[in-house]
């Protein structure tokens, strides 16, 4: 048995640790680290993600896109770091990147949370309609430009950078109004 097969049988418990010392031999050249670490950050993933995602089916394309970016940027990562906040930052851009382009399609109708149609096809818990009506509807109690910004932000997944250039705002300015959006519905919704 070689020392890097060795190393493979004897890699710890706990995932960050582990997956840190597959990473690293992984960019050291040795196959089975990298396909081993592949197979275990698979589910890892989905699980992340899936229930961020009103249509279960994206979780695979995300999955997939994690992946590929790990396969991409793997020699970036730095074993001096934890392993596990490095992934979930790559699995939060490849999330927004998929959202952003679905919901940029022009062939995307909006509609209202009043519509059972789209509540039963589109909203991951149809039983928490009432509270999407409530959150709408404290939205729209805000000032337009305030209610306007936090949609584009938190609904509809654009980048801050993004809101800031539509709006003529500087990012800065969108995140204190998201945030203070946050704690005004907060206020509202209790």
């Amino acid at each position: 048995m070689d020392s890097s097969t060795q190393s493979l049988n004897n890699l710890p418990e706990d995932a960050s640790s582990r997956w840190t010392m597959l990473a690293t031999m992984a960019q050291d050249g040795q196959k089975n680290a990298y396909n081993m670490l592949l197979n275990e950050i698979g589910p890892y993933i989905r699980s992340t993600i899936l229930p961020t995602l009103s249509n279960p089916d994206w979780a695979d394309d995300i999955t997939q896109n994690v992946l590929i970016s790990v396969h991409k940027s793997l020699s970036t990562y730095s074993a001096s770091r934890p392993f596990i906040p490095w992934l979930r930052a790559i699995i939060k851009f490849r999330r927004y990147d998929y959202l952003r382009k679905f919901y940029s399609k022009k062939e995307l109708k909006k509609t209202s949370l009043d519509n059972p149609d789209f509540l039963n096809h589109h909203v991951t818990n149809p039983a928490m309609t009432d509270e999407y009506i409530d959150i709408e509807r404290a939205l729209d109690t805000l000032p337009v430009k305030q209610s306007s910004v936090f949609k584009k932000l938190k609904i509809e997944g654009r980048s801050i950078n993004e809101v800031a250039d539509e709006m003529g705002m500087s990012e800065s300015a969108v995140k204190v109004s998201a945030h203070r959006t946050i704690k005004k519905l907060q206020d509202i919704l209790r």
